[in-house]
């Protein structure tokens, strides 16, 4: 059961919330998966997503690669959602700590996947805290850039379609940050 810790208004009356929850459960359009540039879901938040989605998002994912080549920051790839409630999984490539740029790698992966849905003309959207897991980015430092990356899409742009984002969190030391910044944000 999703367990909705914040909301907060977007421009154009949509709408950002903090969410403790399984993102691989979320009845939303789409889920942002954080993944490597090679579309291989491994670990993490990716392993979780592919296992609970089925091996046709792995197939999927190594068909885009094979047709796209890597996947950047920028350009998030997508797939369809397998066996998961959504009906896409978008595909972010988020950076890897210590290779250079990561804060604007970060902000660009949010972006794109929030741009990508709204290419996609979808409703509604959940990201996890992409790269704060086995790609070593500092918790704290991550959910200021996507919290702001979020704000920053939406003001510019009034006319996409989205009208929910979720940023998912499931385990307790991640969301206790993400809690943080948030709060810090707000009393701002």
């Amino acid at each position: 059961m999703d367990n909705v810790r914040r909301t907060a208004p977007l421009p154009g009356g949509r709408k950002l919330e903090l969410v403790e929850g399984d993102i691989t459960a979320e009845h939303v359009d789409a889920i942002v998966n954080a993944a490597n540039q090679h579309l291989q879901h491994g670990g993490g938040v990716a392993g979780a997503i592919a296992r609970a989605g089925g091996p046709q998002i792995q197939r999927e994912s190594d068909q885009w690669v094979h047709q796209h080549g890597p996947v950047s920051h920028a350009e998030p790839a997508y797939t369809t959602g397998g066996q998961l409630p959504c009906r896409y999984v978008i595909h972010a490539v988020g950076p890897v700590w210590g290779q250079g740029d990561e804060d604007r790698k970060l902000e660009a992966a949010v972006r794109g996947a929030l741009r990508r849905a709204d290419e996609l003309e979808l409703r509604s959207i959940a990201l996890p805290a992409i790269s704060t897991g086995i790609f070593g980015f500092p918790k704290d430092r991550a959910a200021r850039i996507i919290f702001s990356a979020i704000r920053a899409y939406f003001a510019e742009n009034a006319a996409g379609t989205l009208q929910l984002v979720r940023v998912m969190l499931l385990d307790r030391p991640t969301l206790d940050v993400f809690l943080r910044e948030w709060d810090s944000a707000t009393r701002e």
